[in-house]
């Protein structure tokens, strides 16, 4: 098989700092890696893809998603749904794998190429390799969080799980996987314990994902961290609905990255994202999923509702009558929160998020000439207002082609066994009747 993959003719955005965004062009990739961006581009041995009709962009980078939860989709109602916690208590290993699994092939069968899946299932070395194994099956580049009911707070507990994790991890998962340690800070007094687990993670050189809780986190808390010299440009911030000005300041002062995952906070009741408040101050967030029960497991409805709801702040300060109104977020904004700006919020800054010369070779290719897009007056403005999971055409990870023309070249009628087994399992073990109305009447 080839290791050359020559795209042509296609719009390609490359959405990078040194490497324009061409009407039309070709990309060549080579083994892993983006070779050459431009126009009339040769190669003799390259496998020759026909990219006309098609944009040709960076994939989507997913900052936050709990894939274990993929059993659940769309069973929320608000509040009135069973906790995703409390069903977790019934898992087991191969309930882990299946839900996992098919999490990450809906990310990938939607154009998302990268993905942080944050796990918060007890500390048992045999639920972590189950999720790694998932993830090296799925074939995206990911980071597993090991949050274990927050490790921060027993490091007891997480330091010998969270070694021993480590220790697996290229045998479970291989290169394309890495490990970091979710923490949950709800109030200031969650520092004291965060520190722990924090310091171990630096010895282990892993990225912190600190998580809002099951709560909205109380305004305030990002500040005390940064007093107490936690913060810093290893940290993500996630769900940061309440923030004051001292908070802000401290994100923009310490280098933290903020992941927003806007459908899932909003329908969940965590509270509308502070996209105004962090643009303000030039703090460009990542955007995630979050919790399928509740959210969309797609790039496209996390851009529309970032960009939907910052519209409507700056609209409502203009019917108010007040002055000096912050801009309205453009297209090309939304579109690096879910690429560019996501690679660098999740850790992968210079290796994917965009298509230059050097990066990895993670892309996607989108049909332009299907009724609901047609005709494509602004490329971006296409993907961003437009476009849905039914463009995907095709989407390469790290150079390997892991969905053609639409269709997932995985195993997925196998995948969807596991994962009906598992929640069937699970359903009963909960007592829950599987295939039951939510709320009542349909």
């Amino acid at each position: 098989m080839t290791s050359k993959i020559l795209l042509s003719g296609g719009c390609v955005l490359t959405l990078g700092a040194k490497t324009p965004n061409f009407t039309r062009a070709d990309v060549l990739i080579d083994a892993d890696v983006v070779a050459d961006v431009g126009t009339g581009l040769r190669a003799r041995d390259a496998e020759q893809v026909d990219a006309t009709d098609t944009i040709v962009m960076p994939g989507f980078v997913d900052t936050h998603r709990h894939a274990w939860t993929s059993l659940f989709r769309n069973l929320g109602e608000g509040s009135s749904g069973p906790h995703a916690a409390t069903l977790g208590d019934h898992y087991r290993p191969e309930d882990v794998y299946a839900a996992t699994l098919i999490g990450l092939l809906g990310a990938a069968e939607a154009g998302i190429t990268s993905v942080v899946d944050w796990s918060s299932l007890r500390a048992d070395d045999a639920y972590g390799e189950a999720a790694l194994r998932a993830h090296a099956d799925s074939g995206l580049r990911t980071v597993f969080v090991h949050a274990a009911r927050d490790p921060s707070q027993n490091p007891e507990v997480a330091e010998p799980a969270t070694r021993r994790l480590l220790a697996r991890l290229h045998d479970l998962a291989g290169p394309l996987t890495g490990v970091a340690l979710g923490s949950v800070l709800t109030t200031p007094s969650d520092l004291a314990g965060a520190a722990n687990g924090w310091a171990l993670a630096r010895d282990l050189g892993m990225r912190i994902h600190a998580h809002a809780g099951p709560e909205r986190s109380g305004a305030g808390v990002i500040a005390a961290a940064r007093e107490r010299g936690l913060l810093g440009a290893d940290v993500t911030l996630i769900h940061r609905s309440e923030l004051d000005d001292a908070d802000v300041e401290a994100i923009a002062s310490s280098g933290a990255s903020v992941s927003l995952a806007p459908s899932s906070e909003m329908a969940s009741g965590l509270g509308s994202p502070p996209i105004q408040r962090l643009i303000d101050r030039d703090i460009r967030p990542g955007l995630g999923i979050g919790d399928e029960r509740v959210s969309p497991g797609d790039m496209f409805a996390q851009m529309r509702a970032t960009i939907s709801m910052q519209h409507a702040i700056v609209f409502d300060l203009k019917l108010a009558g007040k002055a000096g109104l912050p801009r309205l977020m453009s297209t090309r904004d939304a579109i690096r929160f879910a690429t560019v700006d996501g690679a660098r919020v999740a850790g992968w800054e210079g290796v994917t998020g965009s298509l230059e010369p050097g990066m990895q070779a993670d892309l996607i290719t989108l049909r332009t000439d299907r009724p609901n897009i047609f005709p494509v007056n602004d490329p971006i403005g296409a993907v961003v207002w437009g476009m849905d999971t039914s463009n995907v055409d095709r989407v390469f990870v790290g150079g390997r082609v892991l969905m053609r023309d639409g269709v997932l070249e995985a195993d997925v009628r196998h995948a969807r066994e596991l994962a009906s087994a598992a929640r069937e399992r699970v359903f009963a073990a909960s007592g829950l009747v599987v295939g039951a109305v939510a709320g009542g009447d349909a």
